[in-house]
């Protein structure tokens, strides 16, 4: 396995520890990720299910990284979420900047990353000579 895909294991690991939080200990997950929040228990479980989602793509583009689609939909999934985690701290005000950065560390890392292994992955085309 390349690199990259032992760090999308990584990273797929531990958004499955914010499935856990998400699902099990709505109140680990207000202290440990949003603060100032009214999030309700449905609000919990929504962000478990769609951890658990990103979480699925990190795995299965892990194991394919040739699959430019899946590539793309996992990479995406990194400028999602990174976007709506920026929002909540500079709109909504629900985040502090420490959760925040511990959130742009990952995903940066694994945007920048993407981006710079973004063909590197490809099956090269063999020259047919006759």
């Amino acid at each position: 396995m390349k690199a990259l895909g032992w760090w999308l294991m990584l990273v797929g690991s531990l958004r499955l520890a914010a499935v856990w939080f998400g699902f099990f200990d709505i109140w680990a997950l207000r202290l440990a990720v949003f603060s100032n929040s009214t999030m309700t228990e449905v609000h919990g479980r929504t962000f478990g299910v769609w951890t658990l989602l990103t979480c699925t793509l990190c795995y299965l583009c892990a194991f394919n990284l040739e699959n430019k689609p899946l590539y793309i939909a996992t990479f995406l999934s990194f400028i999602y979420a990174f976007g709506h985690f920026l929002s909540e701290y500079l709109i909504y005000h629900t985040m502090v900047i420490g959760n925040l950065t511990t959130v742009g560390i990952f995903a940066g890392t694994s945007i920048i990353w993407m981006l710079l292994q973004w063909n590197a992955h490809q099956p090269q085309a063999t020259l047919k000579t006759e």
